[in-house]
């Protein structure tokens, strides 16, 4: 039984490591999460650069390079999904949320966080929902377990040589690898939900959404040139 929880437990302390980390060294938190955004979107520029050049300037190229880059921009949209929560850079409508008195709309914007909340636990793992009475068992979590037990390699990923021989793997890259994301991000997705709603609550932050922080910049600096 506790075995077959083990990578619930595993996401569960991922998320308690990076809470306690963020606690006590914030700045290092933000400046890591910055670094792994630029470094994944140059690693997908330079790798589709490289072989639009190779293709067409050498008639040569990776044939691996496709798959490549379709599993760097879906790390890329998966990991950005809990960054955009805490920079709060999703874009959304808040014209409900503008016009309503402030109380109101701290808890509309409440509940906005609580739906990603809701929306990340549902992908992760879904086996929860039957206590409600709606019968399924689908989510991240299973769905990984399954790539790692059947252990069946991509399309075009190959290990480098090196990497056969050290650790013994097949020579193609194992599936669960490269989908070891979708339930890590998903777990992130959770906590900075959770992690907005009690910014929120605390009047840290208004709402999860981007603000208007262009149009409140022209707002202010409009009589600049009447100066």
């Amino acid at each position: 039984m506790i075995a077959g929880y083990t990578p619930h437990f595993l996401l569960f302390g991922i998320v308690i490591v990076l809470f306690i980390w963020e606690h006590f060294y914030p700045k290092t938190v933000d400046k890591l999460e910055d670094n792994l955004m630029v470094f994944l979107m140059a690693l997908l520029t330079v790798v589709s650069f490289s072989q639009v050049v190779a293709r067409y300037g050498f008639n040569t190229g990776w044939s691996a390079a496709l798959e490549f880059t379709m599993v760097i921009f879906s790390w890329l949209i998966l990991i950005g999904m809990s960054y955009g929560i805490k920079r709060s850079s999703h874009l959304g409508v808040d014209i409900l949320i503008k016009v309503v008195p402030k109380p109101v709309a701290k808890w509309l914007a409440i509940f906005g966080a609580g739906t990603g909340l809701v929306y990340g636990l549902v992908l992760l793992d879904a086996s929860w929902l039957q206590a409600i009475g709606i019968e399924t068992r689908s989510g991240a979590i299973e769905y990984w377990a399954k790539m790692y037990k059947i252990n069946i390699g991509t399309e075009e990923l190959r290990w480098p040589v090196w990497v056969q021989e050290v650790f013994g793997v097949k020579d193609r890259v194992q599936r669960w690898f490269v989908l070891v994301i979708l339930p890590i991000s998903l777990a992130l997705l959770c906590y900075r939900s959770l992690q907005a709603m009690v910014h929120i609550y605390r009047g840290e932050r208004e709402m999860v959404i981007a603000g208007h922080e262009a149009e409140d910049l022209v707002n202010k600096n409009k009589n600049i040139l009447k100066d």
